[in-house]
């Protein structure tokens, strides 16, 4: 399958140290963990491209065609706004990308394009979560046929510095703490950081209402930057209208005044003899244009985040001899009177192939702490915790049993603890 990279772009040949982005994406000889939405995690063709493969498509042509095909049921066994309440929800995705180099001898050049259909219920409304403990769906309509991504792409320098054009996922490259961790050596890669399926490892709760990522993409420029190899600068400026609601997934861009402006620095290294890989990442971003939610009225916004992950074990259980455990954190605060939060606090933990010989198995826990925008909201946190097995069925399919509990709902200051369970299946292609 597409192996995806620290900064959610493939990597080039590097010596043994962690990598930062670049570009292309480039297949792994074996199947690994995923992420919990690897629609909203993974640059390039999304899937194996194994439809391609089989509708005769040649690697060396330089056309690649996936796709990924999201699938889960949800109950609210206690709790929230609908205790007992239960939802169906999935997400198709097809994706085109085409190799301009190899296919016509243009140097660096590339074009993607990804096809979106969702298909949900409102997993998060009767939770009483307004920060999301079901990735795939999230502000209405919950049903949708969208374009998700028409980009083109230009390395200007190989490995070093490359532009994105068009239509994109910016949280690809911002604030996503999910990406997986590509090495020289594919037996020390972190394939997913995490896969726990709530929004916060996607888009740090301090963006929501303005970042832009599944299921609404951003229409804009994204150039990454990449000096040395554990070192990588993302820039990007967007259409910036997801702020005053848009669904501009839905839209094509409209460029009236608001702008997403955002900017990433992020190392990585090797830790102790062991070569644990680590990452760390702060970036800063502004939202400009008149602003207004629920009474409360601004002009521009503008917030920073933290986020980072590191290897702390290697090797534990001898029937998988790559089985490793890794911790993340997140961090994030904006300064705004009408995003529905205003600062977020989250952490976790997640195991590689721990169990007998299933190497490409992972379990993991997380927390999230939303501070709530009281201009918005009676309460003033949510609070949320998720647990989760992803067993890997055959080949390419992961089966993902998640359970979820939010102790203080953040719809408001009366609404009950809420315990939900997640059945989640993903099939890549």
């Amino acid at each position: 399958m597409a192996l995806p990279t620290l900064a959610g772009e493939a990597l080039g040949q590097q010596d043994p140290a962690a990598t930062p982005p670049s570009a292309t994406a480039k297949p792994a000889e074996k199947v690994v963990a995923v992420s919990g939405n690897p629609a909203a995690t993974d640059f390039g063709i999304t899937g194996t491209g194994l439809l391609g493969r089989t509708l005769g498509l040649k690697d060396e042509w330089g056309i690649k065609l996936g796709g990924l095909w999201l699938a889960d049921t949800n109950i609210l066994m206690a709790g929230g706004v609908q205790p007992g309440g239960w939802t169906n929800n999935q997400a198709l995705v097809l994706g085109l990308n085409a190799d301009f180099e190899k296919l016509v001898g243009w140097r660096g050049a590339s074009f993607g394009f990804q096809f979106l259909q969702v298909n949900g219920g409102e997993t998060n409304q009767q939770a009483g979560s307004i920060a999301g403990y079901n990735s795939i769906v999230s502000t209405l309509p919950l049903n949708r046929t969208e374009i998700l991504e028409a980009w083109y792409r230009q390395e200007m320098v190989p490995n070093v510095l490359s532009m994105r054009i068009g239509r994109s996922l910016p949280s690809y490259d911002f604030g996503n703490v999910s990406r997986p961790i590509a090495l020289a050596d594919p037996d020390q890669n972190i394939p997913a950081v995490t896969a726990l399926l709530f929004s916060p490892v996607f888009v740090n709760p301090s963006m929501i209402g303005v970042m832009m990522g599944f299921y609404n993409p951003a229409n804009g420029v994204t150039v990454n930057f990449t000096p040395t190899k554990n070192f990588y600068v993302n820039l990007g400026v967007y259409d910036g209208n997801r702020a005053r609601g848009v669904q501009t997934g839905l839209v094509g861009p409209e460029f009236n005044g608001y702008w997403f402006n955002i900017g990433e620095v992020g190392v990585n290294w090797l830790l102790g003899e062991g070569n644990h890989p680590g990452q760390f990442a702060v970036g800063l971003w502004r939202q400009t244009g008149i602003l207004s939610f629920g009474g409360a009225t601004e002009d521009g916004t503008g917030g920073f985040y933290l986020y980072g992950s590191q290897r702390v074990a290697y090797g534990i259980n001898a029937s998988v001899h790559n089985s490793s455990v890794s911790v993340f954190w997140q961090l994030g605060a904006n300064a705004s009177q009408t995003l529905p939060m205003s600062q977020y606090y989250g952490g976790g933990i997640t195991g590689f192939g721990l169990i007998g010989d299933r190497a490409a198995d992972s379990m993991g826990f997380g927390v999230g702490l939303s501070k709530m925008n009281p201009n918005l909201f009676t309460r003033d946190y949510e609070l949320m915790f998720q647990a989760y097995y992803q067993a890997n069925v055959w080949k390419s399919i992961f089966l993902q049993p998640t359970l979820s509990y939010i102790p203080t709902p953040g719809l408001s200051a009366t609404t009950p603890a809420a315990l939900a369970g997640t059945l989640r299946l993903t099939v890549l292609f």
